[in-house]
């Protein structure tokens, strides 16, 4: 890479981590203000699990239109009206007065989401070289752990001293000063650094979501991912719920220690398998799902103890280490995703990913167990989340071992 490539790829993945920082922060104030949220307008845990729900269903339609787009026309522009979209549509639930109205606006985030989920992603693959990659996805999606540790600290002080509404205002004003940074971005040729650059050729959408899901590792990779969104979908909205109902601590403290623990062991555990994925990659070519397969099979049993044991230093040493070992997949899995496909196909591939693993992951889970929740108890609901992560690591395990 010649030194204005370094530092095209280097503004590129600057840029496009904040944003996914603030894409998490934005996504998870709600689980920090849920209870106040509760309080106020009188929501059932089922309503509660919806608002979650109505956000992953609209980004879950909306980004294979968004992914198709990504494969043909100027990337940058794409984001940047995602982003504004998703920052208006946060400040707006900020006025809701009831469920409708905050379910239309949460809903509404998910478009402008879709825009910038399928896009930056290949975007970002096309500025880097194959052997760095699980470094760069490991940077950009250190941003999940640490913009969700944001939200959940930051929404739960701005919800203790200045009430739920103003968390949302604070998460959606900033995106509009992220949207036009992001028009900064160099718009890359597709491939420039694979084998195989892109062709020119553009193929039906519907000819290239067939053809990608009739590609094993691909599919392998997209419904392991299903099974470990599931789990990080039931963790993020309802953890701070489980932590003041069912331990008993305060609203804050379970936000924020919440926060604190996502903030550690996501920046760390992404770190972290990225970079043992990459090294791994001169030993064996499923390297990335080697190190999804056997993180998530050994914290399934620890998850299970951090949800079942009463004991503070228990349970919180146990949420630690599982999601150390939960988000060492983050990056390692959306290289493996990236590395299987036709570079001029990438925005599609991760648009059918996100499509797949919300469909068959986060859109079930938050109402699934506040459904359960409401059925039996909060504590029993969520002993589905280690179960989620078990099949996860399973599947991954078993696509790398089998497929070639």
């Amino acid at each position: 890479m010649s030194k204005d490539e370094t530092r095209a790829a280097a503004y590129a993945l600057a840029v496009l981590t904040f944003i996914n920082l603030f894409n998490y922060l934005d996504r998870w104030i709600l689980p920090a203000v849920l209870e106040s949220i509760r309080h106020e307008l009188h929501f059932n845990d089922t309503q509660l699990g919806l608002l979650a729900t109505g956000f992953i269903i609209v980004y879950m339609l909306t980004s294979p239109i968004f992914g198709s787009l990504g494969d043909r026309r100027k990337r940058p522009p794409l984001i940047a009206l995602g982003v504004a979209i998703w920052s208006i549509a946060t400040s707006l639930a900020g006025f809701a007065r009831g469920f409708a109205t905050l379910f239309t606006a949460r809903a509404t985030v998910g478009v402008g989401e879709a825009a910038y989920g399928t896009i930056a992603p290949a975007l970002l693959a096309d500025h880097f070289p194959l052997e760095k990659r699980g470094r760069v996805f490991a940077i950009f999606f250190a941003a999940i752990p640490i913009g969700s540790a944001a939200g959940y600290v930051v929404g739960g002080l701005l919800d203790q001293h200045f009430g739920w509404r103003a968390a949302f205002w604070f998460a959606g004003v900033p995106g509009l000063l992220l949207a036009l940074l992001v028009l900064g971005v160099r718009d890359v040729p597709r491939g420039q650094h694979d084998e195989q650059p892109a062709t020119r050729d553009v193929r039906p959408a519907t000819s290239v979501y067939r053809d990608l899901l009739r590609n094993r590792p691909y599919l392998f990779a997209c419904l392991g991912y299903a099974a470990w969104t599931f789990a990080i979908g039931g963790l993020g909205v309802w953890t701070p719920a489980f932590l003041e109902r069912v331990r008993g601590l305060s609203h804050a403290e379970a936000t924020v220690t919440f926060g604190a623990i996502v903030l550690f062991t996501g920046s760390g555990g992404t770190a972290a398998g990225g970079w043992i994925a990459d090294y791994l990659l001169k030993y064996t070519k499923q390297s990335y799902l080697w190190v999804c397969g056997v993180s998530m099979v050994v914290a399934a049993p620890i998850a299970l103890i951090a949800f079942t044991s009463a004991s503070k230093p228990v349970y919180l040493t146990a949420i630690i280490i599982s999601e150390i070992l939960v988000f060492a997949s983050t990056g390692p899995v959306n290289s493996a995703i990236v590395n299987v496909v036709a570079p001029s196909e990438r925005a599609s591939a991760v648009a059918l990913s996100i499509f797949i693993i919300h469909l068959l992951g986060d859109v079930p889970s938050p109402p699934l167990i506040g459904i359960l929740s409401d059925m039996t108890s909060l504590a029993t609901a969520f002993l589905i989340v280690p179960l989620a992560i078990l099949i996860s690591g399973v599947i991954w395990t078993y696509a790398a071992a089998r497929l070639k």
